[in-house]
């Protein structure tokens, strides 16, 4: 694998990524629990503002709402692109999003495409690499405990079992 050269947005820039958006997409969407996308869908859903949409042409239903075959099949542009494929899946993930039109590129923990990136970035995309949209979204937003969640529980009482 080569060097790491494509500096990606700083924590600030990430924050203000998030806080700009209103809707996701999740190309790569599973209805498998075990799955980190189903785990990050079932977060957005219950944790945070955004119109959360599902894209997998494999798929038609999960977490009870629909999926969309692909991108330009979504009822909305989405303002961020949150990707959960492979490697060699990113280059049509990224002229997919650039089609339809959506400002940013996301692509999830342990996914790094150096080439995707800077196409991304010279259509106009802001483009984040490496990391996962549920982890920073709560981080920026008090949500992310040590077992990675949020209980939702505000006390200094210790919970009866």
């Amino acid at each position: 694998m080569s060097a790491r050269t494509w500096q990606g947005p700083s924590a600030p820039e990430r924050l203000s990524i998030l806080r700009a958006t209103r809707s996701i997409a999740i190309v790569g969407a599973s209805d498998n629990p075990a799955r980190a996308s189903y785990f990050v869908a079932t977060y957005l859903l219950s944790s945070s503002p955004y119109d959360v949409y599902f894209v997998n042409p494999r798929a038609d239903e999960i977490l009870g709402r629909p999926v969309y075959p692909s991108l330009d099949a979504l009822p909305v542009v989405p303002d961020l692109v949150d990707v959960f494929r492979r490697h060699d899946d990113l280059p049509t993930v990224l002229d997919e999003t650039i089609a339809v039109g959506a400002r940013t590129l996301w692509l999830q923990l342990g996914s790094w495409h150096e080439d995707v990136a800077r196409r991304g970035e010279e259509a106009g995309l802001d483009v984040v690499m490496d990391r996962c949209v549920k982890i920073e979204h709560a981080r920026f937003h008090g949500g992310l405990h040590l077992a990675g969640f949020d209980t939702g529980v505000i006390s200094s009482r210790r919970a009866l079992g």
